[in-house]
């Protein structure tokens, strides 16, 4: 039926998918896991709550500098290999970071390392669903990752903690380890290789810095990928409150208990704001996705009037449901993209969306020596919503919806 979203079911009858989603979740789990496990260590051995939060810090900015560079790799070798490799590094990265007496900078120098594998993972994944998920299917598909993703913050924020203390970080990291290990034999031996076609200029083919500089031109002369990276990077204003969540939780009066509960409103509202999101025609998917960006920021004004926990969790989950137009984001923008380059031009988006997220917490973490967490909180707010705005207007004018809407499903031959 023309224009009929979807669904969840659809999606993972698609055998590929399957695995590709249960290695996705063990990726997950394994990130999330290092994530907790090397915060802890540096804990134990310094005592300094400040050297931890700059190492917590550290697990995001290889992202920027992979996808920037890295992630043209699944424009140039076969996808699932590009997978395949990647989680066989961090699981040996990994396995040298348990060794009992590895001094803590080349641990943490060893954790930078996994993080950048992530991107070349992360690009081919996307370009895999992209080719894997015909029409509507493709956002759902987005949709379901991204969902994974979230749970995975929520579960491990809840959980990850106590699993280290419990088993110990050797232990945690060796388990961790073994996610990769599974992942990469999931995707191995349960996915087909998908090529990516060759990239060729007149003087044959294209070197790896060509490479970068193809995925960056592509981005820069299409509105449409333009306006839909903007659209995303919206996301470096509503990450503020992530990052203000603890002096928040004090200033409110809030117990430290409370930081747990600020830190899993978002992630809980983003899926919340997912599932309602797949019910909905991708035509009217589409138009709403302007607004929701601009109210993702707009709900978290009054949040500068510092109300109480209660009235915080419910507008920051608000913020959270509103965001989940990423899912609508990411699939128009991997859509759009020329199958070649399209390892690349994720990494674009990759870079970017880490830079602005990055960019935000830096700048709030400033504004902190001058202004309450509150105010800050409803500064970012207002220009996130200004910023929204005038994206919408431009993607309005760049993209009217019967130009991107995803072709009408194919034949159901695709699956099992």
């Amino acid at each position: 039926m023309p224009g009929r979203p979807a669904s969840y079911r659809d999606v993972f009858a698609v055998r590929e998918f399957r695995r590709l989603w249960m290695a996705h979740a063990l990726s997950v789990i394994g990130d999330q896991l290092a994530r907790v496990a090397i915060t802890i260590l540096v804990y134990e051995r310094t005592e300094s709550a400040g050297l931890t939060a700059l190492t917590y810090a550290l697990t995001y900015i290889p992202d920027l500098i992979g996808g920037a560079t890295l992630a043209g790799l699944a424009d140039r070798f076969q996808r699932r290999m590009v997978m395949v490799v990647t989680d066989l590094a961090r699981a040996g990265l990994l396995v040298l970071m348990a060794v009992p007496g590895v001094p803590l900078a080349v641990q943490c120098g060893l954790l930078v390392l996994i993080q950048l594998l992530s991107a070349p993972f992360s690009s081919a994944r996307q370009a895999v669903l992209a080719d894997m998920l015909s029409g509507d299917r493709l956002t759902i598909g987005i949709g379901a990752v991204s969902m994974t993703y979230q749970a995975g913050l929520v579960i491990g924020f809840g959980t990850g903690a106590a699993l280290v203390n419990q088993l110990g970080v050797s232990t945690a990291l060796l388990i961790d380890a073994s996610t990769f290990i599974v992942s990469a034999a999931i995707i191995r031996y349960g996915m087909s290789s998908y090529r990516p076609r060759p990239q060729q200029d007149d003087k044959g083919q294209l070197s790896q810095w060509q490479t970068i500089k193809a995925g960056w031109a592509i981005v820069a002369r299409d509105a449409r990928l333009r306006t839909l990276l903007g659209i995303a990077c919206c996301a470096g204003f509503y990450v503020v409150p992530e990052g203000l969540a603890v002096p928040y939780a004090a200033q409110i009066g809030a117990s430290t208990m409370a930081v747990g509960w600020l830190l899993v409103a978002n992630p809980i509202g983003t899926v919340i704001g997912m599932l309602a999101l797949r019910s909905i025609s991708p035509r009217r998917r589409l138009m709403l996705m302007g607004p929701l960006a601009i109210a993702s920021s707009l709900i978290l004004l009054p949040t500068g009037a510092a109300p109480g926990l209660t009235a915080t969790l419910i507008l920051w989950t608000v913020s959270g449901m509103f965001s989940a137009h990423d899912m609508v984001t990411q699939a128009t923008y991997v859509r759009l993209v020329p199958a070649h380059h399209r390892g690349q031009v994720i990494g674009v988006a990759i870079a970017a969306l880490r830079l602005a997220q990055g960019l935000g917490i830096i700048v709030a973490g400033l504004l902190a020596q001058l202004l309450t967490p509150a105010s800050i909180i409803a500064i970012a707010a207002a220009f996130g919503t200004v910023a929204a705005a005038i994206a919408t207007v431009r993607w309005n004018r760049a993209a009217p919806p019967h130009t991107v809407l995803p072709p009408q499903d194919e034949a159901d031959d695709i699956f099992d």
